[in-house]
């Protein structure tokens, strides 16, 4: 290394830690003592930054440690406005479920129903934007669009009782013999998709009235069944009679019994 380089080296470690012995410069930058003697007097002498004490302490008297710059944050991307269907599903009585299992044995079937769901739901073009504990709710047509994405929902929710039974049948045969039962809600409508939430957790959601339909209609279904609003093109394309009470925000649902509950 030249001695220039020992030099700047030198005074970045003393500008840093503000005080440093003669020794631990020699040790540091492995000086003879005529080396460390032109060292300390090109830092007292020369250039002014440092004082060079009884002790053999050099201490630092030149200007102080620039504060660092803040990162500046990532840039936000623009929020997009799409027609999306929007799926919302979660396990009938997992209340009651939860407190009636281990919580270790409760966090592994969750993992299992996320698992089996998430095998379901994406190859058919499904986006999960959260898990909620055991509820999930996905995307079809964000953030890649389809011509069909309405009926690759209810294709989805179809697969998904069998699927999640399936898989969680062992895993309950004590406490729930045939596995868990889920209800799930789906609803089309215009949206603004964009980040929410700060530097520290941002995720890309969904705003707008069909989020908020699909979960307030998925909360009507019974347990094992697949409950369709009017608005979803879907809805069009399957058998489906109407359910009891009307849909929240005078909104029209349809549900197809017996869809997915076996």
């Amino acid at each position: 290394m030249r001695f220039e380089q020992i030099l700047d080296a030198a005074s970045e470690l003393l500008q840093r830690r503000q005080r440093v012995s003669g020794r631990a410069l020699q040790r540091e930058f492995a000086l003879d003592d005529a080396a460390l003697a032109d060292l300390i007097h090109e830092l007292v002498t020369v250039l002014r930054v440092a004082h060079h004490d009884d002790a053999g302490v050099l201490n630092w008297i030149g200007p102080p440690l620039a504060p660092a710059t803040p990162a500046e944050p990532p840039a936000e991307a623009e929020a997009e406005r799409r027609l999306i269907t929007v799926l919302f599903c979660d396990i009938a009585g997992s209340t009651r479920l939860a407190g009636r299992l281990d919580p270790e044995d409760w966090r592994d079937l969750l993992r299992t129903y996320q698992r089996e769901c998430a095998s379901v739901l994406q190859p058919l073009g499904g986006h999960i934007a959260q898990y909620l504990g055991d509820g999930i709710l996905a995307y079809f047509g964000w953030p890649q669009a389809h011509e069909d994405d309405a009926e690759r929902a209810v294709r989805a929710a179809l697969a998904l009782q069998p699927a999640v039974q399936r898989a969680s049948a062992v895993k309950l045969a004590a406490a729930l013999p045939g596995g868990l039962r889920i209800r799930v809600g789906i609803h089309t409508g215009v949206v603004v998709v964009g980040e929410m939430g700060t530097a520290g957790r941002r995720e890309s959601l969904a705003l707008g009235e069909a989020p908020n339909l699909a979960s307030h209609i998925q909360q009507r279904a019974a347990p094992g069944t697949v409950v369709v609003s009017h608005a979803a093109p879907a809805a069009r394309c399957v058998h489906l009679r109407r359910p009891g009470p009307a849909p929240p925000e005078g909104q029209h649902a349809a549900d197809a019994p017996g869809l997915g509950a076996g």
